[in-house]
Parts: structure tokens; C-alpha cells; sequence
């Protein structure tokens, strides 16, 4: 099946309101179809309650719709059954979750976190936190002018002191697939635990936790046509057995006593207090409406979309690109001579271009380029080269602007 994105539009409701709106910031969250939004509606309409409590009726069907969507989110990363899935509010909280209760199970003073210069500030400040309270050295894997890992030192990084190796999929600045494979394996021969952040990767392709091989993955509802306040956790059941709470409430419990507790079965071990229902049930829905497109089509579109992007922005005059990495998803940060990013990205959404300037919650990188902020386009399956011709017009006018200023 070929995409057609315009056909896959029209079950946008926003883009039936913004008829003009090229909307190119897909990266920091995606648009949501009508059936995601028609789903938690459903569940506020018709079987509004608490999960896992009630008996009656509607509460039992909350429950079903909620549990439910596990097995989807295993089924579309092809896990087996010796991973669970955790409900979080998004990848901060899965990745803060882990360097709590992770930590605490594998770290001791003088042990090593490796992670990269290409990561998101939620996979940076926890393990920074961590490291700080338990005694622990933080190392990266620096990054090239390319956007690419630099792993020629990579043996001088993994040591027998790393337990802990945390890595982003797929880069939210510049694209880059990662190979986390290569990493992976490297640190599973010292014994060290394996995170990827995959809330840039999962929308866009299929992704085989097995193949992978790592202990852990995350993700976001709401970059994935999700709603908005849902996460995931993707765990191997034995270690996440293993690993103490996270937070502390009602449903994580099996028994308390007012000496001690103990503790529910994974998942809801690490599921405190009512959970994020009509979110994690809207999820399902996405998923659903993600594979009936099929994420081959997706990844085979995308390849194309972006293959557009980025011969029509070299085109522009005094436009850069960064990064040149040999294996890219659909993001493209780039600079344009002489105009600041938040005065590009004002006048472009003049032009209803709507795109990212800032440093994308990654200031190492920006560091690193030596640049204060960068502007992103990041496109996804309702993006067509009409609105690439648009984000180059709105372009082309800056330029003419800031000229006979």
C-alpha cells in the first residue's frame, strides 16, 4: 500500500480547521486523529471509572480497554514473554523511573553510566542525579560534525565499571539512527544494563526489542498520535522483578501493614495510584491506526518525504544543515545566514509553517555546533511536499525580509 498523506489528513480534525497549516514540528509531538480522540471520548461517555477496583459493570470494561493495550505495545515492538510493559506519564518518567529503581538495584560507588553527547535532557539530568547519589562517574560517547556517535575510543568507555549504558534510538536534532546494536553488545559482555530511548524511532518504523537486544525501552503516546500524558516502559520481567519501587501508593502494593508493605506483580509494582486511563486507552487506538497503514509504508513514505526536504532546503541560500549522518529519520535542523532561529521560526509561522527553534532540549549539542538554538522541521505521515514548498517560501520571504532591513 502506498501512503497518501493527503487522504490520511482528512482524519485529522485540526488540519480540517487549520486548512493552511503545514505543520512541521512532529518531532516534539505528533497531530491525533479522529479515532484517538473519538476513543477517549468513549471512555469518558460511556465507561468512566477507576481500573482494576470495581466490579460493576462499567469499571470491568475500563479495565479490559486499559489492560488491553499491553499487548499491543508488546506486540508492536515484537517482544516475547520475558518483557512487560509499564504504563508511565512519557519518557521522562520512564527513563526517571529507571534511573531510580535501576540504580538502586546495580550501582555501588566508583561503578560508570554511559550515555551520549546526542541525548535529550530527560536521558541526561536523572543519571547526572544518580550519579551524585550514589558515588558514580558519568562518561559519553561523543558525537561528530556528521550528527554521528564517535566509537573509535569506544573500549576506553565501557569498562568493567559500567553497569548502566542509556542511548538514544534515533537523535530528536539531527535524525541519526544509532547503532545500538553494536553498543549493545559491547555492554552486555561487561554485564552492564541497556536503555534505549526510542520516543523518536518507534513512530516511524518497525522496532524488534529482541533484535535490539536491550533490557529496557521508551517511549511516548503522544509523538506517536497518541495522547498526551502517557509513556511506556518496556522491560525484561526478570530485572524489573528484581528492582524496588518507584513511587509508593495504592495499587503498587499487595499487603500494608502499619510496620511494612509489600509489593504487587510487575507491571503494577510500578503503577502508584489511579493511573492515566483515557490516555493509555487513546493509545491503543493510535496503535491501531498506525498499523493498519502498516509501519513499513510509513518508514518507505518518510525515506521519500525526507529525500525531498533536504534537496529542496539546499537549495536555499545561505541555509545549513546539521548533521550529515549516514542513516537519518525525518528530522532536519538547520540554520539560514544571518537571521536568529526564534525570528525565522516567527515569520515563518506567518506563512503557517509551524516548526521548532530552540536547542531542542539539548544544549550539549548546541554546545557542541557552537550555536544558542537551531530550527527544526521534523516531518511524519500527513506531511507532503506541498508543505515542504511551503516551509521554502516562507524561507525565501525571511530571507527577502531581513535583506532590506
Amino acid at each position: 500500500m502506498q501512503l497518501n498523506p493527503n487522504v490520511i489528513k482528512e482524519d485529522f480534525p485540526l488540519f480540517k480547521k487549520h486548512t493552511s497549516l503545514a505543520f512541521l514540528d512532529n518531532a516534539s509531538t505528533t497531530q491525533k486523529p479522529q479515532c484517538v480522540i473519538d476513543k477517549v471520548n468513549e471512555y469518558y461517555n460511556e465507561y468512566n471509572s477507576n481500573v482494576h477496583r470495581g466490579i460493576y459493570q462499567i469499571g470491568e470494561k475500563a479495565t479490559y480497554e486499559y489492560e488491553s493495550v499491553r499487548g499491543k505495545l508488546l506486540q508492536l515492538v515484537s517482544a516475547n514473554d520475558n518483557y512487560s510493559a509499564i504504563y508511565t506519564s512519557g519518557t521522562t518518567e520512564s527513563l526517571n523511573l529507571l534511573a531510580h529503581s535501576l540504580s538502586k538495584l546495580v550501582l555501588k560507588v566508583g561503578d560508570e553510566i554511559l550515555i551520549t553527547e546526542m541525548e535529550h535532557h530527560s536521558n541526561i539530568v536523572p543519571w547526572q542525579i544518580a550519579c551524585e547519589k550514589y558515588g558514580c562517574t558519568l562518561k559519553y560517547i561523543p558525537i561528530t560534525e556528521k550528527g554521528e556517535w564517535d566509537i573509535s575510543q569506544i573500549d576506553s568507555l565501557i569498562t568493567q565499571k559500567t553497569k548502566i549504558v542509556s542511548m538514544i534510538h534515533q537523535s530528536n536534532v539531527f535524525g541519526t539512527i544509532n547503532p545500538v546494536k553494536k553498543i549493545t553488545e559491547l555492554a552486555k559482555a561487561v554485564g552492564a544494563k541497556v536503555i534505549l530511548d526510542s520516543a523518536q524511532s518507534i513512530p516511524h518504523g518497525n522496532v524488534n526489542i529482541v533484535d535490539l537486544n536491550c533490557d529496557f525501552l521508551v517511549f511516548s503516546g503522544h509523538k506517536m498520535l497518541g495522547p498526551t500524558g502517557v509513556g511506556i516502559l518496556i522491560g525484561k520481567t526478570e530485572i524489573l522483578n528484581m528492582m524496588p519501587p518507584f513511587m509508593g501508593g495504592g495499587e503498587m502494593i499487595y499487603t500494608v501493614s502499619m510496620e511494612s508493605s509489600t509489593w504487587n506483580e510487575v507491571p503494577w509494582k510500578f503503577e502508584a495510584g489511579t493511573p492515566n486511563i483515557a490516555q493509555v486507552i487513546g493509545l491503543g487506538a493510535a496503535i491501531d491506526y498506525l498499523n493498519n497503514i502498516g509501519m513499513d509504508n510509513i518508514h518507505a513514505y518518510e525515506k521519500k518525504i525526507l529525500a525531498i526536504a533536504e534537496k529542496k532546503l539546499s537549495q536555499v541560500p545561505g541555509l545549513k544543515i546539521f548533521g550529515n549522518p549516514q542513516k537519518k529519520g525525518t528530522v532536519i535542523s538547520f540554520e539560514l545566514d544571518g537571521i536568529h532561529p526564534h525570528d525565522l521560526a516567527q515569520i515563518l509561522d506567518e506563512h503557517n509553517v509551524a516548526v521548532r527553534a530552540g536547542h531542542h532540549c539539548a544544549q550539549p549539542i548546541m554546545n557542541k555546533l557552537n550555536v544558542p538554538a537551531t530550527i527544526r522541521a521534523s516531518f511524519y505521515i500527513y506531511n507532503s511536499e506541498k508543505d515542504i514548498n511551503q516551509l521554502v517560501n516562507g524561507l525565501n520571504s525571511a530571507l527577502k525580509f531581513f535583506s532590506i532591513q
